[in-house]
């Protein structure tokens, strides 16, 4: 073997050279600039065909669903305020009831 390939972290430090370099020169590439915007844009258009479709066919799109998941949850929280009021409201009741002066006895 040859002593260049002997020393484990000489041939580490040269791997990653080479790979720092690579990316580099990867990041420093226009064509793959050009190819990542060209893949976002296709994305986007991708999306809004995919509304436009959801919309077409009177379909419900995902933030769609988000706004009414959030809307339900909002709901269901108010709602088990109200049950927590009306459960006060409820045990004060009883406590008036059962009090000595609401019966008349003094």
């Amino acid at each position: 073997m040859n002593a260049e390939y002997d020393d484990p972290d000489g041939l580490r430090a040269r791997s990653e050279q080479a790979i720092g370099e690579f990316a580099q020169a990867l990041l420093d590439s226009q064509v793959l600039e050009n190819a990542v915007s060209a893949a976002f844009g296709a994305r986007e258009k991708a999306v809004e065909a995919q509304h436009a479709a959801m919309s077409a066919l009177n379909l419900p799109s995902a933030g769609d669903l988000e706004r009414l998941e959030r809307r339900l949850r909002s709901l269901s929280q108010r709602l088990e305020e109200i049950e927590d009021q009306v459960d006060r409201v409820s045990r004060d009741l009883g406590e008036i009831r059962r009090s000595p002066t609401a019966r008349g006895e003094d």
